[in-house]
């Protein structure tokens, strides 16, 4: 069991890197009320920590957490509210499967008393440590970057039709970033192998609308990634060395982007 409800990595540089979905860890008292199915946790950003290993050499700082989505989704609103009105989403305590199935078994999902505890336990002291971090390299730098660094099977029926773009950048529509840095991380994105796309389907989920604000000096980026470019989609979800690595190249070009813009400031 985890001793703490996130992990982090300090850097160097004011670019933080937050990984909000990448833990797979659920305590036996939820797990147990799960579905079958549930019990793979087939909608984990799985090793996402892993793919972006590099980055702490870059100097980033890392945010991680210890436990799944399916126990907190960190990049939900705390009031539950849709980030995508009137289109099939998840909440802060999801009860479905990106399939549309149900997680738990019948009569089991929180009532509304142990999602605000759940809420209490994991989800707002990642964000306090996130705020923080922001706070601490602002003073520190003047400015800071945000990277929320995402990936899902390319293929949900339920959330977006046909096979995901390979490199998914969101920023709520121009709203969390300057124009200028996103036509630098647009520009590098599509001059590799892999299909680019600019607020699409994924325009950036609490994390990036809630801390990105260009004009006092925050800049937010998130990235959704497909992951048949460096894993096995199914169960048992396994890591491929060779197509991560492939990857790998451009993501830290990315992010090299994007600690040369902030450190420019």
């Amino acid at each position: 069991m985890p001793t703490q409800p996130y992990l982090y990595r300090p850097g160097t540089v004011p670019l933080i890197v937050s990984m909000p979905h990448t833990a797979a860890y659920v305590p036996a008292a939820i797990l147990d009320r799960f579905v079958p199915a549930a019990k793979q946790l087939p909608d984990t950003d799985w090793h996402i920590d892993r793919l972006y290993g590099f980055a702490g050499v870059l100097g980033a700082h890392m945010l991680t957490p210890s436990y799944s989505r399916y126990v907190v989704d960190l990049n939900r609103a705390p009031d539950n509210a849709s980030l995508y009105p009137g289109k099939f989403t998840t909440g802060i305590c999801p009860t479905t499967l990106f399939d549309g199935a149900p997680l738990y078994q019948e009569g089991q999902a929180p009532d509304e008393k142990e999602i605000a505890r759940r809420i209490d336990d994991y989800w707002q002291p990642y964000h306090d440590k996130l705020q923080s971090l922001i706070d601490e390299l602002k003073a520190q730098h003047g400015r800071v970057a945000l990277f929320d660094a995402h990936s899902i099977c390319s293929q949900v029926p339920t959330l977006f039709t046909g096979v995901l773009p390979d490199l998914n950048f969101g920023t709520a529509d121009g709203k969390t970033a300057d124009a200028a840095l996103c036509e630098k991380l647009l520009a590098c994105a599509k001059r590799s192998d892999y299909s680019v796309v600019d607020n699409g389907r994924f325009k950036g989920g609490y994390i990036t609308r809630h801390y990105g604000n260009p004009a006092q000096g925050v800049q937010a980026v998130q990235l959704e990634l497909a992951q048949k470019n460096y894993m096995q989609e199914t169960h048992p979800f396994a890591y491929d060395e060779a197509k991560a690595g492939r990857l790998q190249a451009v993501l830290q070009a990315l992010l090299s982007i994007i600690i040369e813009d902030i450190s420019a400031g």
